[in-house]
């Protein structure tokens, strides 16, 4: 039994589980300054002189510095396999305007010659002209290959004409369910791919154009990339057999285990077939059966219940500034029963609700199955919820319904498109995770990389000042609406550990718990809060096993 014993640290603990919400202050107790680790759990926690009583004679006695010791971070909505493949995309969020988009993507083009396709990701509709991009305006720079480029907020994807043809699309092809293929005056496809419409084409391309090397490629890429930030478990969203198969054999690869845990939603989609939608849902019973070792878990479902305000097809109560609107992906009565069987199967619910319309919709699911279904231990979720009715932090508080909000998305230099498109008081409530905190509704943090970028510490950054990681030139909007430093950490780790319901075992630096934490070298906590913008993580430690180390 390996015993560690740690020293000279400041650890940060937050009030203990079951101690009341995140918004009230640790005791008046002293930080502790000292802990042992042994084998996959924290033995000990407390002073100096208590660890080295506790264990007198440790394996190892690892000196922190006096540096600041955090609970596992876990990123509560992430796309992990996405991600991995995002890091070797051509990045275009710091594309300010259409000339920037074409230089980088024509240098990458001249960079690898031999390439057959070329995939960029992170584009903002604020950076087009008008707002609408158009194929012709890659072709201009690349041509002679396919061109794909997701949008910032992963529900679009902008390609060529090559990327068109190579695709079959033509004036002809009809728009799927859910989804827009974008098009001209003349009706020809314009390049724009909007929702399912980029998923069932642009994304199945490139899922069956992708190897199993080149996942396991994407999956390593992103396991040491989070590992080096202080990230030890992560909520997977939307995943699927490749990407699922492609954790299984990174998993093999280290005996089973995993550099953080993995707790995983499978994509439910709507085929306007109920019998093919009560398919996936058992396929996610029987996936969550047979995975469910703390390293790799199929905890329950995704539902996509709309798109994104950005592009104006996330389902809005009001219509947006140029009067249209979007209906949602699932209507009601393809929703509700899906709803009601994840839940009597005891999968966690996970829907995706961007507007407010959507988020009322995914309540009134959940409380027709918690009337059909009756009492069960249960944690669902509502995943973004950027804007939602008043009153809806309220009714998710009586539901135990856990809000799941990205502070990055609320990063003023990436809110311009989203503010013209509401142009009206929504946008005073957008992003009101104050709310959630007031109605002492369960509340994660978390990033949705790859549509932002994953680094935790800038996440919590913006939701403690509401001003730009990206760009500092951006000023801070609603300064009413921030949230003290010390409970966004809580929000970013017991309370995202607590999201899949494993409050009970991780997320905390308590004794017994198990041993996650990371070790920053600035002291965030009481140095300013641009300090998270330039913290950095110096070991990273998941189960007692070292992940990371700067």
């Amino acid at each position: 039994m390996t015993t560690t014993l740690y020293s000279n640290a400041h650890v940060f603990q937050g009030p203990a589980s079951g101690k009341g919400p995140a918004s009230e202050t640790a005791a008046d107790a002293p930080a502790p300054t000292a802990f042992v680790v042994r084998e996959e759990v924290f033995a000990f926690v407390g002073d100096e002189a208590g660890a080295r009583a506790f264990a007198a004679h440790p394996d190892e006695t690892v000196d922190l510095g006096g540096q600041l010791v955090l609970p596992g971070i876990t990123d509560a909505h992430t796309h992990l396999v996405m991600m991995g493949e995002a890091l070797g995309q051509v990045g275009l969020t710091d594309a300010r305007n259409l000339g920037e988009i074409q230089r980088l993507l024509a240098e990458a083009r001249a960079a690898d010659p031999d390439a057959r396709v070329l995939r960029g990701r992170g584009w903002l509709f604020d950076s087009i002209p008008g707002g609408a991009p158009t194929a012709a305006m890659i072709d201009e720079v690349v041509a002679d290959v396919p061109v794909y480029l997701d949008a910032n907020d992963y529900h679009s994807c902008w390609v060529n004409s090559a990327a068109l043809r190579e695709l079959g699309i033509t004036r002809d092809t009809p728009d799927p369910s859910g989804g827009r293929i974008g098009r001209d005056a003349d009706g020809e496809p314009n390049g724009m791919l909007f929702e399912t419409a980029a998923v069932e084409y642009a994304w199945a391309q490139r899922d069956a154009a992708m190897t199993d090397a080149d996942r396991d490629v994407a999956v390593e890429r992103v396991l040491a990339a989070y590992s080096a930030v202080g990230v030890t478990g992560v909520v997977d969203m939307a995943l699927n057999e490749v990407a699922l198969d492609a954790l299984r054999r990174a998993a093999d690869r280290r005996g089973g285990t995993l550099p953080l845990r993995v707790a995983a939603h499978w994509l439910v989609s709507n085929t306007d077939d109920d019998a093919q939608n009560f398919s996936q849902v058992e396929r996610a019973g029987e996936l969550s059966a047979q995975h469910a070792s703390p390293w790799l878990r199929v905890v329950g479902i995704k539902l996509i219940l709309d798109g994104t305000i950005d592009a104006c097809t996330a389902a809005m109560s009001t219509p947006y500034a140029d009067g249209s609107n979007a209906d949602a992906i699932w209507p009601a009565d393809r929703l509700f029963p899906v709803v009601a069987a994840a839940d009597a199967a005891g999968l966690q619910i996970a829907m995706h609700a961007i507007g407010d319309a959507a988020s009322s919709m995914a309540l009134d699911a959940l409380e027709h199955a918690f009337e059909a279904n009756g009492e069960l231990p249960r944690r669902h979720r509502i995943e973004h919820l950027e804007y939602a009715a008043p009153g809806t932090a309220e009714r998710m508080a009586t539901l135990g319904v856990t809000a799941s909000m990205q502070p990055v998305h609320a990063d003023p230099a990436v809110l311009g498109n989203w503010i013209a498109q509401l142009d009206d008081d929504r946008v005073e409530r957008g992003f009101a995770w104050h709310e959630y905190e007031d109605a002492q509704a369960p509340l994660a943090f978390s990033t949705d990389a790859p549509t932002a970028p994953y680094g935790p510490l800038a996440n919590l950054y913006i939701a403690a000042t509401r001003e730009s990681a990206l760009d500092p030139s951006y000023s801070a909007s609603r300064l009413d609406r921030t949230v003290p430093i010390e409970r966004a950490l809580l929000h970013a780790t017991r309370d995202a550990a607590a999201s899949v319901g494993d409050a009970s075992w991780r997320g905390e630096i308590r004794e017994g718990s198990a041993a996650d934490f990371t070790v920053v070298d600035t002291d965030v906590l009481t140095e300013p809060a641009a300090s998270l913008l330039t913290a950095r993580t110096v070991l990273t430690v998941v189960g007692g096993r070292v992940t990371f180390e700067a």
